[in-house]
């Protein structure tokens, strides 16, 4: 037999933990403060032990108490997945988050191969640059750039993010056909205060270039990027991978043979507990036979 208290005066104690707030942990769990302090009466009662202090206008967490909220969220955060994988396994729709240039320039081209591959799953693409909230956005799963792995997620390398300079064939025409490395100060420049300019630039030989770099259009996506530099607007730092199609049919031209690497990925990242969810597998495996890995060093 368990020996905790009971687990609606824990959701309680979780609550009041995470805000340190009486009265914010009871509006969110929709009950009156009395009721609030009555529940975390009875984690005390049932361990002898106090969990917060009383200080003027505002309660604080006994050290003791902190170190135990963390550990008892993680495990009401696991108890809610696993219900929630329970309500999923029955669902048809798969909600995939990822990253603007991911979304834009690779995934939306092919996902209806997976669709097809797998007619009864739905997939919904949440596109968003920042972080998946696995618990709050409602993703399933997530594509992401980073240096992985993740804490608490599981993890699946796809492919380096690499880049090297391009830009339309009217842009380098105008040129005189022939861009060189050093141009490249004084040439009109997409994003040009990008981390990946600076680490290409001086594994070209120009070390000193930041402290040259030109002004030039500002995007947030290498996906809106990639559009400037086809309509010709300057030279912008690009994916290969990305971008194959658009240079076969000569919407964009790499300049030089030189890609650099910031040593950062994409990765298929989801919590642990959904690695056994169907849909999750079947996208996963889909996604990784797309793209060509051969081998995976996490199963899944």
């Amino acid at each position: 037999m368990r020996k905790i208290p009971p687990l609606a005066a824990v959701r309680v104690f979780e609550a009041a933990a995470r805000h340190e707030n009486f009265t914010a942990a009871a509006r969110e769990l929709g009950m009156t403060q009395a009721a609030v302090s009555h529940q975390i009466r009875l984690i005390e009662d049932h361990l002898g032990q106090q969990l917060f202090r009383r200080e003027r206008q505002r309660v604080i967490l006994t050290d003791a108490a902190r170190r135990a909220a963390a550990g008892i969220g993680k495990g009401l955060d696991t108890i809610e997945a696993a219900f929630a994988d329970m309500r999923s396994d029955d669902e048809s729709t798969l909600t995939i988050s990822t990253t603007h240039t991911f979304a834009n320039a690779w995934l939306a081209w092919r996902i209806g191969g997976f669709q097809m591959q797998y007619p009864d799953i739905a997939v919904r693409l949440l596109v968003q640059d920042g972080l998946a909230n696995f618990s709050g956005d409602g993703a399933d799963m997530a594509v992401r750039l980073g240096y992985g792995p993740w804490p608490d997620l599981a993890t699946h390398r796809l492919m380096e993010y690499d880049f090297t300079p391009m830009c339309s064939p009217g842009f380098l025409a105008a040129r005189g056909g022939h861009i060189r490395p050093e141009d490249l100060l004084r040439l009109p420049r997409i994003s040009p205060h990008a981390q990946s300019w600076a680490c290409w630039l001086q594994e070209a030989g120009l070390a000193q270039a930041g402290d040259a770099s030109p002004q030039g259009l500002l995007m947030d996506s290498q996906a809106n990027e990639s559009h400037a530099a086809m309509a010709g607007q300057g030279v912008a730092m690009l994916t290969p991978f990305f971008w194959h199609q658009d240079m076969s049919d000569r919407r964009l031209v790499q300049l030089f043979p030189q890609v650099s690497s910031l040593g950062m990925a994409y990765w298929i990242v989801y919590p642990e507990h959904r690695r056994r969810n169907r849909k999750v597998r079947r996208f996963c495996e889909w996604l990784l036979a797309e793209i060509g890995v051969k081998s995976v060093k996490e199963p899944l």
